[in-house]
């Protein structure tokens, strides 16, 4: 992937980032309020449908032909597998969880990409990095609080989902040198789609009136925006300095479970969460100091 280092794209970057987390916490906030009286594999699959028409709708007219071309149909296929089970992993989490607890450990995943970067390319982490992934580690068990009453199992279904969102973000950034961001969120969800269909149709309950049918398409289209826009954002700036603003997801989340269910998470979830965002940070800030931007 090539693009022009400049103060002006890092802008159009970062503010297409902060679009996506706008999206994603909306989506997530609404899957928690469907999934109550809705099938989890009814919701995703009818995530992922909407997801498709309403992007394909929205698209097609921009980019023509350059919506459907894949130049490596192998990665797609990994990628809307890795897809589709995220979101199944993720809503059937949201059942039991607050919002604020699958956030929190769903952000350790830049953790779990700094460490799986050095084991694929044998690169060296310092004291600093090593202790910035410990630290942030703690931070999760403080969600988790294995043990305890405040433990949940659902919450092993959100740390799987966050293994998985690692190699994700891995796989989508090795795919943004060849396929277009409007592909890739399309053929991903054409896949996702396809993927969980067999499972929604096993456990179908017709959706009762149109504000949940009006939610179910208000999930595809937060979903499929957001991972437009994520992937259009890595084509105007670096990782490192898109980084530090997908944190501002866990905020909207928060928001959005005291807003929409009463929900506030208790001090020690707070507190994780802040010692996860500090080491994603601390370990973000060690990555743009090892490779500074110059202002052009």
């Amino acid at each position: 992937m090539h693009f022009q280092d400049n103060a002006r794209n890092r802008r159009i970057g970062i503010g297409l980032v902060t679009l996506t987390t706008l999206c994603f916490a909306a989506l997530d906030t609404t899957a928690k309020w469907l999934v109550v009286s809705v099938p989890v594999f009814q919701v995703v699959w009818l995530r992922f449908l909407t997801h498709v028409m309403l992007t394909s709708a929205l698209l097609a007219p921009i980019y023509g032909r350059e919506l459907v071309r894949v130049r490596r149909p192998g990665l797609q296929i990994m990628r809307a597998a890795m897809l589709a089970a995220m979101t199944a992993l993720n809503f059937w989490a949201l059942q039991y969880l607050q919002l604020a607890q699958t956030g929190a450990i769903q952000f350790s995943v830049p953790l779990l990409i700094a460490l799986a970067s050095a084991w694929q390319l044998g690169e060296h982490l310092d004291a600093r990095r090593w202790i910035a992934i410990v630290t942030g580690f703690l931070g999760v068990v403080l969600v988790i609080r294995p043990g305890s009453q405040a433990f949940h199992p659902a919450i092993l279904l959100s740390v799987i989902n966050a293994l998985i969102y690692a190699a994700f973000n891995l796989l989508t950034r090795r795919m943004a040198a060849t396929e277009s961001p409007a592909a890739t969120q399309l053929m991903s969800a054409i896949g996702a789609t396809l993927a969980t269909a067999p499972f929604a149709f096993a456990h179908w309950v017709t959706p009762p009136d149109w504000q949940t049918w009006s939610l179910l398409a208000f999930c595809g289209l937060c979903g499929g925006m957001g991972h437009f826009f994520v992937a259009l954002a890595h084509r105007y700036a670096t990782a490192a300095t898109l980084g530090p603003f997908l944190y501002q997801q866990i905020v909207y989340m928060a928001l959005g479970g005291w807003l929409v269910f009463g929900q506030m998470p208790d001090r020690l979830v707070v507190l994780g969460a802040i010692v996860v965002v500090g080491s994603g940070l601390a370990l973000l800030w060690q990555e743009m100091r090892a490779e500074p931007v110059a202002e052009t």
